[in-house]
Protein backbone atom coordinates (compact mmCIF):
# COMPACT_ATOMS: atom_id res chain seq x y z
CA UNK A 1 0.00 0.00 0.00
CA UNK A 2 3.06 2.50 0.77
CA UNK A 3 4.62 1.95 -2.34
CA UNK A 4 1.12 1.92 -4.25
CA UNK A 5 0.66 5.74 -2.93
CA UNK A 6 3.76 6.92 -3.35
CA UNK A 7 3.87 5.98 -6.87
CA UNK A 8 0.62 7.82 -6.86
CA UNK A 9 2.00 10.86 -5.17
CA UNK A 10 -0.34 10.91 -1.96
CA UNK A 11 1.69 12.04 1.00
CA UNK A 12 -0.40 10.75 4.21
CA UNK A 13 0.92 13.45 6.68
CA UNK A 14 -0.07 16.46 8.77
CA UNK A 15 2.54 18.82 7.17
CA UNK A 16 1.46 17.88 3.32
CA UNK A 17 -2.46 19.09 4.36
CA UNK A 18 -2.23 21.21 7.08
CA UNK A 19 0.98 23.20 6.41
CA UNK A 20 1.36 22.71 2.42
CA UNK A 21 -2.01 22.74 1.28
CA UNK A 22 -3.25 25.10 3.26
CA UNK A 23 -0.49 27.71 2.34
CA UNK A 24 -1.74 27.25 -0.92
CA UNK A 25 -5.45 27.72 0.00
CA UNK A 26 -3.88 31.08 1.36
CA UNK A 27 -3.03 32.07 -2.13
CA UNK A 28 -6.05 30.95 -3.95
CA UNK A 29 -8.20 33.00 -1.45
CA UNK A 30 -5.89 36.21 -2.48
CA UNK A 31 -5.34 35.18 -5.68
CA UNK A 32 -9.28 35.77 -6.22
CA UNK A 33 -11.38 36.82 -3.27
CA UNK A 34 -9.17 39.50 -1.54
CA UNK A 35 -7.27 41.12 -4.93
CA UNK A 36 -10.79 41.29 -6.02
CA UNK A 37 -12.39 43.09 -3.35
CA UNK A 38 -9.80 45.73 -3.79
CA UNK A 39 -10.21 45.84 -7.36
CA UNK A 40 -13.90 46.23 -6.49
CA UNK A 41 -13.86 48.74 -3.89
CA UNK A 42 -11.42 50.80 -6.28
CA UNK A 43 -14.00 50.79 -8.41
CA UNK A 44 -16.65 52.13 -6.12
CA UNK A 45 -14.61 55.11 -4.93
CA UNK A 46 -14.13 56.17 -9.33
CA UNK A 47 -17.07 58.93 -10.23
CA UNK A 48 -20.32 57.20 -11.10
CA UNK A 49 -19.96 58.89 -14.69
CA UNK A 50 -16.70 57.18 -15.52
CA UNK A 51 -16.46 54.21 -16.80
CA UNK A 52 -13.04 52.78 -15.75
CA UNK A 53 -15.36 52.45 -12.39
CA UNK A 54 -17.63 49.98 -13.26
CA UNK A 55 -15.10 48.25 -15.54
CA UNK A 56 -13.29 47.71 -12.16
CA UNK A 57 -16.58 47.01 -10.27
CA UNK A 58 -17.29 44.14 -12.71
CA UNK A 59 -13.89 42.86 -12.58
CA UNK A 60 -13.32 42.69 -8.97
CA UNK A 61 -16.57 41.50 -8.56
CA UNK A 62 -15.98 38.40 -11.22
CA UNK A 63 -12.75 37.48 -9.53
CA UNK A 64 -14.50 37.87 -6.21
CA UNK A 65 -17.27 35.23 -7.29
CA UNK A 66 -14.32 32.32 -8.33
CA UNK A 67 -12.83 31.93 -4.69
CA UNK A 68 -14.21 28.29 -4.60
CA UNK A 69 -12.21 27.14 -8.20
CA UNK A 70 -9.28 29.43 -7.04
CA UNK A 71 -9.04 27.18 -4.39
CA UNK A 72 -9.78 23.81 -6.25
CA UNK A 73 -6.99 24.54 -8.24
CA UNK A 74 -4.32 26.14 -5.65
CA UNK A 75 -4.48 22.89 -3.16
CA UNK A 76 -4.41 20.76 -6.40
CA UNK A 77 -1.47 22.43 -7.35
CA UNK A 78 -0.03 21.91 -3.75
CA UNK A 79 -0.66 18.36 -3.68
CA UNK A 80 0.36 17.56 -6.83
CA UNK A 81 -2.36 16.45 -9.22
CA UNK A 82 -2.20 15.35 -12.21
CA UNK A 83 -4.00 17.49 -15.12
CA UNK A 84 -7.25 15.64 -15.12
CA UNK A 85 -7.32 15.14 -11.33
CA UNK A 86 -6.23 19.32 -11.11
CA UNK A 87 -8.70 20.97 -13.65
CA UNK A 88 -11.51 18.73 -12.14
CA UNK A 89 -10.78 20.34 -8.67
CA UNK A 90 -11.98 23.62 -9.95
CA UNK A 91 -16.01 22.15 -9.80
CA UNK A 92 -14.73 20.42 -6.31
CA UNK A 93 -13.82 23.77 -5.19
CA UNK A 94 -16.53 25.72 -6.29
CA UNK A 95 -19.72 22.98 -4.79
CA UNK A 96 -17.62 23.17 -1.79
CA UNK A 97 -17.57 27.00 -1.48
CA UNK A 98 -20.73 27.52 -2.61
CA UNK A 99 -21.92 25.15 0.21
CA UNK A 100 -19.46 25.28 3.02
CA UNK A 101 -17.16 28.62 2.75
CA UNK A 102 -13.54 28.56 2.02
CA UNK A 103 -13.58 25.95 4.64
CA UNK A 104 -15.62 23.67 3.21
CA UNK A 105 -14.05 24.42 -0.04
CA UNK A 106 -10.52 23.01 1.25
CA UNK A 107 -11.79 20.13 2.46
CA UNK A 108 -13.79 19.23 -0.35
CA UNK A 109 -11.27 19.98 -2.80
CA UNK A 110 -8.65 18.22 -0.36
CA UNK A 111 -9.71 14.57 -0.52
CA UNK A 112 -11.71 14.64 -3.51
CA UNK A 113 -8.09 15.54 -5.44
CA UNK A 114 -6.51 12.35 -3.14
CA UNK A 115 -8.98 10.07 -4.35
CA UNK A 116 -8.94 11.46 -7.90
CA UNK A 117 -4.83 10.58 -7.58
CA UNK A 118 -6.37 7.18 -6.49
CA UNK A 119 -7.88 6.20 -9.72
CA UNK A 120 -5.77 8.41 -12.01
CA UNK A 121 -4.38 6.30 -15.48
CA UNK A 122 -5.45 2.96 -14.10
CA UNK A 123 -8.00 2.27 -16.45
CA UNK A 124 -8.34 2.76 -20.06
CA UNK A 125 -11.36 5.07 -19.08
CA UNK A 126 -9.16 7.84 -17.54
CA UNK A 127 -10.11 10.58 -19.73
CA UNK A 128 -13.52 10.01 -18.10
CA UNK A 129 -13.14 8.51 -15.26
CA UNK A 130 -10.82 10.65 -13.27
CA UNK A 131 -12.46 13.41 -13.83
CA UNK A 132 -16.05 11.73 -12.34
CA UNK A 133 -13.89 10.24 -9.58
CA UNK A 134 -12.85 13.80 -8.71
CA UNK A 135 -16.24 15.91 -9.05
CA UNK A 136 -18.52 13.27 -7.94
CA UNK A 137 -16.38 12.81 -4.48
CA UNK A 138 -15.78 16.59 -4.05
CA UNK A 139 -19.53 16.86 -4.94
CA UNK A 140 -20.72 14.34 -1.93
CA UNK A 141 -18.22 16.23 0.67
CA UNK A 142 -19.48 19.41 -0.06
CA UNK A 143 -23.40 18.47 0.60
CA UNK A 144 -22.54 16.52 3.73
CA UNK A 145 -19.56 18.75 5.08
CA UNK A 146 -20.54 22.06 3.60
CA UNK A 147 -24.14 22.29 6.13
CA UNK A 148 -22.06 21.02 9.08
CA UNK A 149 -19.43 23.96 8.25
CA UNK A 150 -22.70 26.26 7.74
CA UNK A 151 -24.09 24.92 11.14
CA UNK A 152 -20.61 25.72 13.02
CA UNK A 153 -20.96 29.29 11.81
CA UNK A 154 -24.60 30.06 12.90
CA UNK A 155 -22.96 28.26 16.25
CA UNK A 156 -19.60 30.85 16.04
CA UNK A 157 -22.52 33.96 14.67
CA UNK A 158 -24.85 33.25 17.77
CA UNK A 159 -21.52 33.70 20.26
CA UNK A 160 -21.32 37.18 18.46
CA UNK A 161 -24.43 37.90 18.70
CA UNK A 162 -24.97 37.25 22.46
CA UNK A 163 -22.20 39.42 22.56
CA UNK A 164 -23.14 42.19 20.87
CA UNK A 165 -25.79 42.49 23.87
CA UNK A 166 -23.71 42.28 26.45
CA UNK A 167 -22.27 45.82 28.00
CA UNK A 168 -19.68 47.77 25.66
CA UNK A 169 -16.56 46.53 27.62
CA UNK A 170 -17.38 42.77 27.43
CA UNK A 171 -18.88 42.96 24.03
CA UNK A 172 -16.02 44.78 22.43
CA UNK A 173 -13.61 42.00 24.10
CA UNK A 174 -15.51 39.00 22.57
CA UNK A 175 -16.07 40.71 19.57
CA UNK A 176 -13.07 41.64 18.81
CA UNK A 177 -11.60 38.74 19.42
CA UNK A 178 -13.44 36.09 17.28
CA UNK A 179 -14.25 38.66 14.15
CA UNK A 180 -10.21 39.13 14.32
CA UNK A 181 -9.51 34.92 14.85
CA UNK A 182 -12.18 34.15 11.68
CA UNK A 183 -10.61 36.77 9.44
CA UNK A 184 -7.38 34.96 10.10
CA UNK A 185 -8.98 31.13 9.97
CA UNK A 186 -10.27 29.91 6.84
CA UNK A 187 -13.73 30.86 7.68
CA UNK A 188 -15.10 34.13 6.09
CA UNK A 189 -15.38 36.88 8.42
CA UNK A 190 -17.18 39.41 6.07
CA UNK A 191 -19.63 36.41 5.61
CA UNK A 192 -20.52 36.30 9.02
CA UNK A 193 -20.94 39.95 9.91
CA UNK A 194 -23.20 40.50 6.97
CA UNK A 195 -25.30 37.21 8.27
CA UNK A 196 -25.44 38.84 11.41
CA UNK A 197 -25.77 42.80 10.31
CA UNK A 198 -23.53 43.86 12.59
CA UNK A 199 -23.14 47.45 12.65
CA UNK A 200 -22.51 50.38 15.03
CA UNK A 201 -20.17 49.84 17.75
CA UNK A 202 -20.21 45.97 17.66
CA UNK A 203 -19.31 46.80 13.84
CA UNK A 204 -16.78 48.99 15.34
CA UNK A 205 -15.29 46.53 17.66
CA UNK A 206 -14.60 43.99 14.90
CA UNK A 207 -13.09 46.02 12.75
CA UNK A 208 -10.26 46.99 15.10
CA UNK A 209 -10.22 43.35 15.66
CA UNK A 210 -9.91 42.51 12.04
CA UNK A 211 -7.14 45.41 11.53
CA UNK A 212 -4.60 43.93 14.70
CA UNK A 213 -4.94 40.92 13.01
CA UNK A 214 -3.60 42.09 9.47
CA UNK A 215 -1.39 45.25 10.53
CA UNK A 216 -0.44 42.74 13.55
CA UNK A 217 1.39 40.12 11.76
CA UNK A 218 2.45 42.44 8.84
CA UNK A 219 4.45 44.36 11.76
CA UNK A 220 5.46 41.49 13.94
CA UNK A 221 6.49 39.52 10.92
CA UNK A 222 8.42 42.06 8.98
CA UNK A 223 12.03 40.93 9.77
CA UNK A 224 10.61 37.49 7.99
CA UNK A 225 8.97 38.63 5.64
CA UNK A 226 10.02 42.38 4.68
CA UNK A 227 8.02 44.39 1.97
CA UNK A 228 6.36 41.82 0.04
CA UNK A 229 5.12 40.41 3.85
CA UNK A 230 4.14 43.94 4.90
CA UNK A 231 2.05 44.40 1.75
CA UNK A 232 0.51 41.35 1.42
CA UNK A 233 -0.50 40.67 5.07
CA UNK A 234 -1.57 44.54 5.62
CA UNK A 235 -3.53 45.05 2.96
CA UNK A 236 -3.89 41.39 1.41
CA UNK A 237 -4.82 38.92 4.10
CA UNK A 238 -3.85 37.80 7.47
CA UNK A 239 -5.02 33.88 6.47
CA UNK A 240 -1.85 33.41 4.65
CA UNK A 241 -0.48 32.88 8.45
CA UNK A 242 -2.68 30.07 9.06
CA UNK A 243 0.00 27.33 8.60
CA UNK A 244 2.20 28.40 10.68
CA UNK A 245 -0.43 29.01 13.42
CA UNK A 246 -0.13 24.98 12.60
CA UNK A 247 3.08 25.30 13.41
CA UNK A 248 3.04 27.37 16.32
CA UNK A 249 -0.34 28.98 17.60
CA UNK A 250 1.44 31.44 19.80
CA UNK A 251 2.05 33.49 16.86
CA UNK A 252 -1.75 34.67 16.64
CA UNK A 253 -1.80 35.75 20.37
CA UNK A 254 -0.33 39.08 20.00
CA UNK A 255 -2.70 40.44 17.65
CA UNK A 256 -5.20 38.90 19.37
CA UNK A 257 -4.67 40.76 22.43
CA UNK A 258 -3.97 43.66 20.55
CA UNK A 259 -7.67 44.12 19.57
CA UNK A 260 -8.65 42.84 22.81
CA UNK A 261 -7.65 45.66 24.56
CA UNK A 262 -7.83 48.52 21.81
CA UNK A 263 -11.49 47.52 21.03
CA UNK A 264 -13.05 48.61 24.27
CA UNK A 265 -11.01 52.10 23.39
CA UNK A 266 -12.35 52.91 20.63
CA UNK A 267 -15.71 52.39 21.28
CA UNK A 268 -15.83 53.22 24.68
CA UNK A 269 -14.33 56.55 24.36
CA UNK A 270 -14.55 57.75 20.67
CA UNK A 271 -17.23 55.93 19.86
CA UNK A 272 -16.08 54.57 16.64
CA UNK A 273 -18.41 52.53 14.30
CA UNK A 274 -18.81 50.87 11.12
CA UNK A 275 -21.07 48.78 9.02
CA UNK A 276 -21.47 45.18 8.08
CA UNK A 277 -20.06 45.35 4.97
CA UNK A 278 -16.96 46.58 6.90
CA UNK A 279 -17.19 44.90 9.70
CA UNK A 280 -15.17 41.53 8.89
CA UNK A 281 -12.59 43.76 6.48
CA UNK A 282 -10.23 44.90 8.34
CA UNK A 283 -7.24 46.61 6.06
CA UNK A 284 -8.08 44.09 3.34
CA UNK A 285 -8.02 46.69 0.40
CA UNK A 286 -8.71 49.15 3.03
CA UNK A 287 -12.20 48.51 2.88
CA UNK A 288 -12.67 48.48 6.43
CA UNK A 289 -11.56 52.08 6.28
CA UNK A 290 -13.70 52.94 3.42
CA UNK A 291 -17.04 51.72 5.25
CA UNK A 292 -15.73 53.57 8.40
CA UNK A 293 -15.54 56.65 6.94
CA UNK A 294 -18.99 55.76 4.85
CA UNK A 295 -20.53 55.35 8.61
CA UNK A 296 -18.77 57.74 10.64
CA UNK A 297 -18.28 60.64 8.24
CA UNK A 298 -15.17 62.32 6.14
CA UNK A 299 -13.85 64.31 8.75
CA UNK A 300 -10.08 64.87 9.81
CA UNK A 301 -11.32 63.42 13.18
CA UNK A 302 -12.34 59.98 12.02
CA UNK A 303 -9.52 59.96 9.76
CA UNK A 304 -7.01 60.27 13.35
CA UNK A 305 -9.40 57.99 14.68
CA UNK A 306 -8.75 55.32 11.92
CA UNK A 307 -5.23 55.92 11.35
CA UNK A 308 -4.39 55.67 15.20
CA UNK A 309 -6.81 52.69 16.05
CA UNK A 310 -6.60 50.67 12.60
CA UNK A 311 -3.08 51.21 11.66
CA UNK A 312 -0.60 52.38 14.13
CA UNK A 313 -1.72 51.16 17.61
CA UNK A 314 -2.72 47.82 16.74
CA UNK A 315 0.79 47.59 14.91
CA UNK A 316 2.45 49.19 17.99
CA UNK A 317 1.39 47.19 20.41
CA UNK A 318 1.11 43.58 18.81
CA UNK A 319 4.92 44.23 18.28
CA UNK A 320 5.75 45.14 22.02
CA UNK A 321 3.54 41.96 22.87
CA UNK A 322 5.48 39.69 20.36
CA UNK A 323 8.62 40.87 21.47
CA UNK A 324 7.78 39.59 25.01
CA UNK A 325 6.81 36.36 23.52
CA UNK A 326 10.35 35.96 21.62
CA UNK A 327 11.87 36.92 24.74
CA UNK A 328 10.43 33.92 26.88
CA UNK A 329 11.33 31.85 23.60
CA UNK A 330 7.42 31.04 22.61
CA UNK A 331 7.89 32.72 19.23
CA UNK A 332 11.00 32.18 17.55
CA UNK A 333 12.42 33.97 14.46
CA UNK A 334 11.32 32.29 11.44
CA UNK A 335 7.98 31.38 12.75
CA UNK A 336 5.79 33.80 10.44
CA UNK A 337 7.67 33.17 6.90
CA UNK A 338 5.02 33.06 4.44
CA UNK A 339 5.42 31.25 1.26
CA UNK A 340 4.72 35.34 -1.25
CA UNK A 341 4.04 32.36 -4.42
Amino acid sequence: MRAFLKKKGIDLSWRTYLITALSYLALGLFSSLIVGLIIQTAGEQVPRHLFIGTFLEDMGGLAMSLLGPAIGVSVAYALNAPPLVMFSAVVSGAAGEELGGPAGAFIAVLISVECGKLISKETRFDILLTPFVTIATGFVLASTIGPVIGNGLEAFGSVINWATAQEPLTMSIVVSALMGLALTLPVSSAAIAIMLGLDGLAAGAATVGCCAQMVGFAISSFRENRWGGLVSLGIGTSMLQVPNIVRNPWIVVPPTLAGMILAPIAVIYFGMENNPEGAGMGTSGFVGQIMTFTTMGFTMQVFILILVFHIVLPGVLTYLIDRGFRKSGRIKDGDMTIDQG
